[in-house]
């Protein structure tokens, strides 16, 4: 038989091994946590991220910048961050949201709390909008009420069936609660290749009147964006309340790339895979890709999307 003093010690320090197992910072160590709201994005990382792996986009980098370090600063926010992402496909869309994603959650894409939503695959058949709208309102409102610092990225937006997105307009507006449940911590990305020919046109104009990209700014871009993908049937934000009612925050312009922003692009893959930079293969892959307009071709008209492909091409030969 046990003595009592061994029963005691045992179950004491079997009390304080689960004390210390169920305390938060050891708990969420092993297992993803939703970030408390003492936790605060690291403005200066992010910074860092989009200068190290964004290439030739001044605009969109600055505008997520301020607008998500903005957001993680306010204990109280009035409304969800919501960012519009506009350009053609290979300018950076899609690695924005995976930087902030990464910035906002430890397993970045992979995480719990970060929700990805393909047009073509979640929501593909037009005759069922009124089951994808009821769908996705409990989607969100269960995996907000799980965690309040959501992200919900919604790529193809040019893809969406009309009126669906406005499904979730009650969980962007400046509400303090909808059914109990606040949203005004969450974060809604989406992403479109609608705009993207108003924003070339904008480049090209800056570039014919021997202006420098750089000086391109978001007021040069955002009415035009907004009124175009407004008024674009395949936008996914056609005569949409989100748009009516002043609810996405920024729309984002993507320029398009110029060959120096493709190598660097083709640069960066290298040494991501662990290989020294070599310019001949560097100019090896630029010379395989294709650039518009006809005549002065300046701009890539794929961004840097077959870089990779075309690099395992040439690291095999």
């Amino acid at each position: 038989a046990l003595e009592p003093l061994s029963v005691g010690i045992a179950i004491g320090a079997a009390s304080a091994l689960t004390g210390y197992l169920s305390y938060p910072s050891f708990y969420c160590s092993y297992v993803e946590c939703c970030p408390g709201d003492g936790h605060r994005l690291n403005a200066t990382a992010l910074r860092a991220q989009l200068d190290a792996r964004l290439f030739g986009q001044h605009v969109a980098r600055d505008v997520v910048l301020r607008a998500v370090a903005g957001a993680g600063r306010s204990r109280s926010p009035r409304k969800p961050l919501v960012l519009s992402l506009h350009g053609w496909g290979g300018t950076g869309k899609n690695l924005v949201s995976q930087i902030v994603a990464e910035q906002l959650h430890r397993a970045g894409l992979r995480s719990k709390f970060v929700h990805l939503f393909l047009a073509t695959l979640h929501f593909p058949h037009q005759h069922q909008v009124k089951l994808y709208q009821e769908q996705l309102q409990k989607w969100i409102q269960g995996n907000v009420s799980a965690c309040p610092h959501s992200v919900f990225i919604f790529d193809e937006m040019d893809k969406l069936h009309p009126g669906l997105i406005d499904a979730i307009k009650p969980f962007l507006d400046y509400y303090e609660q909808v059914d109990g449940v606040s949203y005004n911590k969450a974060i809604f990305i989406f992403l479109s290749n609608a705009g993207a020919n108003l924003i070339n046109q904008v480049a090209l104009d800056f570039w014919r009147s021997g202006r420098q990209r750089e000086e391109i700014q978001l007021k040069d871009l955002e009415t035009v964006l907004s009124v175009g993908v407004f008024n674009n049937k395949n936008s996914g934000l056609w005569h949409s309340s989100l748009i009516d009612r002043n609810l996405i925050d920024y729309f984002v312009p993507f320029l398009p790339l110029e060959h120096k922003h493709v190598k660097m692009c083709i640069r960066a893959e290298m040494l991501s895979r662990g290989h020294p930079v070599n310019e001949k293969v560097v100019e090896d892959v630029i010379d395989e890709m294709t650039f518009f307009p006809k005549e002065e071709k300046i701009y890539s008209d794929k961004g840097c999307k077959t870089v990779q492909a075309k690099l395992n091409f040439h690291w095999d030969a």
